[in-house]
């Protein structure tokens, strides 16, 4: 297998763009003594853009050519890059210690990331990513955009999130086919379901989106909910309800 055909199996897409590097600096503004971890950092062209000022970087990469880069790249420094799947390996350093969550996320398994990530809020500072700009829509979505489904939901209930900016194919080396967008998600102060119950709530809102042709009452039928008590029509589809409603409708059956 060529390079090429190895890095596009490994969803590797190098942003290359000086501009576009600087701009995510900017967003993320690095600051003294910060813990970051860096998700799938290639060669390191947004590491280099990290350390440095008393920054402390552990990182994870697929690719174990891409760890021996970076390793002998970033000698001097006391960083770890660890070769590895972040789908499948522990980061039970973030229970330990806040960091800061950056990446240039694999396409193909960008909504899976973030939501692992979920199991480790407590251990976030913040988070940007570079994903697909289909995805950051949905990520970033609210009931008022077309875009509001499970995912955006989920995610609602702990992070406030923001599209920064798009990045078109043409800032990185080999060019994906996908419109491209640079997120950042911020843990709420006071999220708006207790941790504990997160994997419940997570339930009820993919019960919820089950049928997205039946209203909300239709697809929720067996928990004998009233909705008119919480002002929330039961014919309205999941989409249309706010992540307040979706709350309102969790502490119902969560008495």
């Amino acid at each position: 297998m060529n390079d090429r055909a190895h890095r596009r199996k490994l969803g590797q897409n190098y942003l290359i763009d000086p501009v576009i590097l600087f701009e995510i600096e900017r967003a993320i503004n690095p600051q003294n003594n910060n813990l970051f971890f860096e998700i799938g950092p290639g060669t390191g062209a947004l590491t280099s853009h990290l350390v440095g000022k008393g920054i402390k970087l552990t990182a994870i990469d697929l690719d174990n050519q891409n760890i021996m880069i970076l390793s002998k790249r970033f000698s001097e420094d006391t960083h770890e890059f660890i070769h590895g799947d972040v789908l499948k390996e522990s980061l039970d350093f973030l229970s330990k210690t806040k960091h800061r969550v950056v990446g240039n996320l694999p396409y193909n398994i960008s909504t899976q990331i973030i939501l692992k990530l979920i199991d480790y809020f407590d251990g976030i500072e913040d988070m940007h990513f570079l994903v697909q700009k289909e995805v950051a829509h949905r990520i970033c979505a609210s009931n008022q955009s077309g875009d509001w489904g499970r995912l955006g939901v989920k995610i609602a209930a702990l992070f406030q999130t923001a599209i920064l900016f798009d990045v078109p194919p043409e800032s990185f080396d080999i060019k994906p086919k996908v419109q491209s967008s640079f997120i950042r998600l911020i843990p709420r102060v006071n999220p708006m379901i207790a941790l504990n119950k997160y994997s419940e709530f997570s339930n009820l809102v993919d019960q919820s989106f089950a049928n997205k042709r039946k209203g909300i009452k239709n697809n929720l039928k067996k928990l004998e909910i009233d909705f008119e008590k919480l002002n929330i029509n039961p014919l309205a589809r999941a989409e249309e309800l706010s992540i307040e409603d979706f709350i309102s409708v969790f502490q119902t059956i969560d008495l």
